[in-house]
């Protein structure tokens, strides 16, 4: 016996919820064959069996052409699953059982979960599920897919319909004459399904005669332009939130450097050990492990904080408000809250984007998230262009970037969204607005923290490979930094650089900008000023201080007004830093799909650098 299960339902049934749940840290996470359509497989133990998973790409139906539902289709047609496990809303059963009644026509073998009873009873509706599991022929459980005292019940449900199959006892009919027509369903056939729909809930639910009416509150918020004024706001304040969450990791973290880094290097260099060692160990290592609890902290934090909006309803509200917007980019509404979080930080943003149902416009919204500068970004262009201009030409340059973030997003839409998302593809986003509930905080709490420890053991390894490169880039024997690779390939580099609108010393800039934004206004210190090494002054970024009254003074004997201005837009649009290229990889498991994004942005950069250096250079 295989022991296969797959879970099927509509996107927001709760399907992720379970496989994580049954599943825990035992899944692996890739793509179709062939497919950009995320592909999660798991396994459980239960008395001594295991149990294989596969978590089917959530759509609307099953009858359509999209690359999510033929691959349902094929693999439920294929026999590769023992057991199919269908989600239904509870809370909005007439239409969620659209999904179970394209299903009976593939006869598979079945049980139907009845999930989310806990927001069903909130609206006091009564399902009778003894009654629908006789009209449908199979088992039906009433589920909360966050309470976790359920599953042992489900488990058991599970492993008797493996060893007794049951099957829906019937398909909805249709006349011969209805048949589909241009890959579309003719009113006959949706008619048919919709009939089969309600004789399966007769006698099933009941619920007291009420008129819905919005609130004031939802009035607002799904009016025009307030409701996306109120939208922005309340997701910053998220945000922000997730930010507190965040800073007891960050001061773990920035304990590190200094606890355990400098009695290293002491012991190390007391032992005589090579320079180039001493740096790796007592600076290099210490910094990756305080840039990898802060960034698991921060995934923690934005999980934890925007999970509650998700569970509470607030979030869908969003989406419905910007999807108008986004899909004119060839994304869905939801696309707004990681947009909006890259504004704070892009690790934040590129994490915010799980919460898109489709794998290809997943992948889309964290290309075009890049394209929004964080928060460190606005936190140094002001200081450089401060040092070359007057307070009213850098409000300029601030809105100049800005009108840039739109250009590089419409950019980064046309360039990805032929293959993510192709525009015969694309579907309106369809969905209810659910009612407003109390979220399950523990449940929450308990993914929240899954997905940080996930992300700290992945980052872990990919920061420390991209640092070590930076490490080889930076590092000095004598702490000159003339003797610095950097130095060498950047000072043979530098006729081509300087096409570019950089010398060797803002082209070092900009690729350190690569590794952390904060680390542009140590390692300019480092080369202009030098003070401290290139390596402490990239590593220690977080906690150096910076004498920008000396540091000004310098660049603004070497280099021009031109070369300033270029410069500060090549490192706003560069790629935004290690850990946002960690989280990229991790949150789309594809390393192909990373490095063409990065290699995008680090090639938009240089030639923005080229055009408005030369374009400068005519007016300055």
């Amino acid at each position: 016996m295989k022991n296969r299960i797959a879970l099927l339902g509509q996107p927001n049934s709760g399907k992720s919820t379970v496989f994580n749940a049954l599943t825990g840290s035992r899944q692996h996470v890739g793509n179709w064959p062939g497919k950009t359509v995320e592909k999660n497989e798991g396994n459980y133990t239960w008395k001594d069996t295991k149990y294989y998973i596969t978590d089917l790409p959530g759509s609307y139906g099953l009858s359509g052409n999209s690359d999510e539902e033929k691959i349902t289709v094929d693999f439920i047609k294929s026999g590769q699953a023992d057991l199919v496990l269908i989600l239904v809303d509870a809370s909005q059963i007439e239409r969620s059982m659209f999904m179970a009644a394209e299903f009976a026509a593939l006869k598979a073998p079945a049980v139907l979960l009845l999930n989310m009873m806990d927001i069903a009873s909130q609206q006091k509706k009564e399902i009778n599920a003894k009654v629908l599991s006789e009209n449908l022929g199979i088992p039906v459980l009433p589920f909360t897919a966050a309470d976790s005292k359920n599953y042992d019940t489900l488990k058991d449900l599970i492993s008797e319909n493996l060893k007794n199959p049951k099957y829906l006892a019937s398909a909805p009919k249709l006349n011969s004459d209805e048949k589909i027509l241009n890959n579309k369903e003719v009113l006959g056939e949706s008619e048919a399904k919709y009939a089969w729909i309600e004789k399966q809930l007769e006698g099933v639910t009941k619920k007291a005669e009420s008129t819905y009416k919005l609130s004031k509150f939802d009035r607002i918020l799904t009016s025009r332009v307030k409701g996306k004024l109120l939208t922005i706001g309340i997701v910053l304040l998220a945000f922000m939130a997730a930010m507190l969450v965040m800073m007891p990791f960050m001061a773990i973290g920035s304990a590190i450097p200094g606890t355990i880094g400098k009695p290293i290097t002491k012991g190390l260099e007391k032992m005589n050990v090579h320079p180039w060692l001493v740096s790796i160990f007592g600076l290099m290592l210490p910094n990756v492990l305080y840039f990898s609890i802060s960034m698991a902290g921060f995934v923690f934090g934005v999980n934890f904080v925007f999970g509650i909006l998700e569970e509470n309803g607030f979030l869908a509200r969003a989406a419905y408000q910007f999807d108008g917007l986004l899909s004119k980019l060839g994304l869905q509404g939801k696309a707004v809250c990681p947009i909006l979080m890259g504004c704070g930080c892009t690790i934040g943003g590129a994490c915010g984007s799980r919460v898109i149902d489709n794998y290809g416009q997943r992948l889309l919204t964290m290309a075009v998230v890049w394209a929004v500068p964080c928060a460190s970004i606005w936190s140094i262009i002001p200081v450089i262009s401060g040092m070359f201009f007057p307070a009213w030409a850098t409000f300029l340059v601030v809105l100049g970037i800005i009108v840039y973030v739109v250009l590089m997003m419409i950019i980064i839409s046309k360039v990805f969204s032929k293959k993510l998302a192709p525009k015969e593809k694309r579907t309106g986003m369809i969905m209810e607005l659910p009612p407003y509930h109390k979220p399950h905080m523990k449940h929450i709490l308990k993914e929240a923290a899954i997905k940080a420890l996930d992300i700290l053991k992945r980052a872990l390894a990919t920061v420390t490979i991209v640092s070590l490169v930076f490490w080889v880039l930076l590092f000095s024997k004598s702490g000159d930094i003339s003797d610095s690779l950097l130095y060498n390939v950047g000072t043979a580099i530098e006729p081509v650089t300087k096409f570019f609108g950089m010398g060797w010393r803002t082209f070092a800039a900009f690729l350190s900008s690569a590794f952390a934004k904060e680390a542009v206004l140590g390692t300019l210190n480092s080369i202009f000023v030098g003070q401290d090494s290139l390596v402490t002054a990239a590593f220690n970024s977080k906690t150096m201080a910076t004498d920008t009254a000396a540091l000004g003074d310098t660049m603004t004997a070497v280099i021009s007004k031109a070369e300033a201005l270029a410069f500060m837009f090549a490192v706003t649009f560069n790629i935004p830093c290690v850990m946002a290229l960690s989280t990229t990889y991790k949150e789309s498991h594809s390393l192909k799909f990373t490095a063409k994004v990065a290699a995008f942005y680090f090639g938009c950069a240089l030639l923005l650098s080229c055009i408005v250096y030369h374009i400068a250079n005519i007016f300055m």
